[in-house]
């Protein structure tokens, strides 16, 4: 299962963190029009203590695949998109990312100073902490080492453990939901391409359509949660067309 559900979780998982952006204005591009961008400045903003804690989820249990990379790099450009300079921010998130992800010394005190930053929205803390959640059941399980990280995120931020859990068990009964293509022509008909094309095609056709079902991170506001379900299993479906050409081609 690995890989083939990562997208899945992750066009979900854009759209629970950060759909009550538009109702903060802290999180506009108005309100961040006069923001000053340095490394230092983004590691205490609010995002960049989330991309950090991302980070130790995502290494959590030991590696970060080409595919994750890619999708993180899809998350960075969302959230880079509210800033003035959107390219060099992103390539300080990354830093940031690149970083965090070697270190497990200081995890608590990152999910402290998220926790006081979001302080007067409980909303955005489940946010964030939904995302952590979901991205830990990117390879189909959650670890023991990212069960670990995510328990200790939540206990420094006082999170809610019914809330906690009530999230495990909503990705849980999502996995459940896909419906797994049969045949080899199934799944070239979904991707909308040829058992002629060759796999670069194949992989542009692949990436279009993650892209058309990742909502976009600043964009999406105000879509229902039926259609992010819809979304999710549309990717998931995608995805594992696109792992079958790759395992039948070898």
């Amino acid at each position: 299962m690995g890989n083939i559900i990562l997208f899945a979780i992750l066009g979900a998982v854009f759209y629970y963190v950060f759909k009550s952006y538009a109702k903060y204005e802290t999180y506009s591009k108005e309100a961040f029009k006069d923001f000053s961008i340095s490394k230092e400045s983004l590691q205490r903003s609010e995002l960049g203590l989330f991309v950090a804690l991302c980070a130790k989820v995502a290494k959590a249990d030991g590696r970060i695949d080409a595919l994750e990379a890619e999708l993180i790099s899809n998350m960075l450009d969302d959230v880079s998109s509210v800033f003035p300079d959107p390219a060099k921010t992103k390539e300080i998130l990354k830093d940031i990312f690149n970083e965090e992800k070697e270190r497990t010394d200081n995890i608590e005190h990152l999910a402290h100073a998220l926790s006081h930053a979001t302080k007067r929205s409980k909303a955005m803390q489940q946010q964030f902490m939904q995302f952590l959640i979901q991205l830990a059941f990117a390879d189909g399980e959650v670890s023991k080492s990212e069960e670990k990280i995510l328990a200790l995120i939540a206990e420094t931020m006082q999170f809610d453990p019914q809330a906690y859990h009530a999230i495990f068990d909503q990705f849980e009964q999502m996995m459940q939901n896909v419906h797994p293509q049969n045949t080899l022509e199934d799944a070239y008909r979904l991707l909308g391409v040829s058992e002629n094309d060759d796999m670069a095609t194949i992989k542009k056709a692949y990436r279009k359509l993650v892209r058309e079902y990742h909502p976009d991170i600043i964009k999406s506001q105000g879509k229902s949660e039926a259609y992010i379900k819809e979304a999710t299993q549309k990717t998931q479906e995608i995805n594992q067309a696109y792992e079958m050409i790759k395992k039948a081609r070898g």
